[in-house]
């Protein structure tokens, strides 16, 4: 993997986790030497998380961005609408049987959340897993990298959020209900879904945001 590649990577899982949280200053001496690498491949790295939204370079350098309220507002109604027509399009598009093994593990996966110890991490992993398979199955590479690049932040939004339990449990059957949907071939239920699924995050972590 070449230098700036990593410290790319590096630096934006970095954001997206919040071990650097928003207004961090990105020095290039002090990230050069964290990262191990010269300042020129990482100057390419920042000027890649600036271009994605991650960072914004002003009078005091480069600096990892902030998430207002406003800002998760635009994000979800942009969702909405590539979300809604890629589960629209993965039901006249996608393989039944790989979404209803996804809505049968999807339908088990409150036992992943339950008990003192929930195994967050696995659900998110089953989620990632949907996402995975819808983008396989609208065969639109502009609509999912368009898609990927959205995720970096809803990852960032999801983790201003305290996960959980009730909500995940919820989430669990509405991803579900759209795994059935596209199974059944039916592109309006699974648009429906999606969009369900979508209005009750949105509410979940703008309540939990201005809570905290």
């Amino acid at each position: 993997m070449r230098a700036s590649e990593r410290a790319y990577a590096a630096l934006r899982d970095d954001i997206v986790e919040w071990r650097l949280p928003p207004g961090s200053l990105l020095a290039e001496v002090e990230q050069s030497e964290r990262l191990g690498v010269s300042r020129t491949p990482l100057r390419e790295a920042l000027g890649r998380l600036t271009a994605e939204g991650l960072t914004t370079a002003g009078g005091r350098g480069v600096v990892v961005t902030g998430i207002s309220l406003a800002d998760i507002d635009e994000l979800f109604e942009l969702r909405e609408t590539l979300e809604g027509r890629a589960a629209f399009l993965a039901a006249r598009r996608g393989e039944a049987a790989v979404f209803r093994r996804l809505q049968e593990e999807l339908l088990e996966a409150p036992a992943l959340l339950a008990g003192p110890a929930p195994a967050t991490h696995k659900y998110y992993e089953l989620a990632a897993r949907l996402d995975e398979a819808i983008d396989s199955a609208v065969a639109n590479s502009y609509l999912v990298q368009a898609m990927r690049g959205l995720r970096v932040h809803l990852v960032r939004i999801r983790r201003m959020a305290a996960d959980n339990p009730g909500r995940l449990t919820a989430a669990a059957g509405e991803h579900a209900a759209i795994a059935g949907a596209i199974a059944d071939g039916n592109p309006r239920l699974a648009e429906a879904a999606t969009i369900v699924h979508l209005h009750r995050s949105l509410s979940h972590i703008k309540a939990t945001c201005q809570t905290n």
